[in-house]
């Protein structure tokens, strides 16, 4: 039960997102920005395990894997303003942050 109830909420947030960003993009974006994956995991997490050592850990490990994931934000909105094809500019702007994602793994490891 406690997974289901996990699962519709987490659903239901993501839902909501896309609906909200139908009708308002700005509205959608605020919404999207706030790292709600990240902060539902610390909670399921601490409601879970009550480590708190663990979810400071997984905290610091998503402020990193963050700096990543701002690779496709930057790219994608430039590839689609040159009127690049949709789904080319999703898979290229895709591709970039994917692979800033193993640099920066491969720099967190090395630390």
């Amino acid at each position: 039960m406690y997974y289901l109830l996990k699962v519709i909420i987490s659903a239901g947030l993501i839902v909501l997102i896309s609906e909200v960003s139908k009708r308002s993009s700005f509205i959608g974006a605020i919404f999207a920005s706030i790292p709600l994956i990240s902060f539902l995991a610390i909670l399921w997490m601490y409601f879970e395990t009550k480590d708190t050592g663990k979810i400071a850990e997984l905290s610091i490990d998503i402020f990193w894997l963050v700096l990543p994931s701002l690779l496709f934000f930057i790219l994608f909105p430039i590839l689609l303003k040159r009127n690049w094809n949709f789904f080319l500019s999703f898979f290229l702007s895709t591709a970039v942050m994917v692979a800033g994602y193993f640099l920066m793994t491969w720099l967190m490891k090395s630390r």
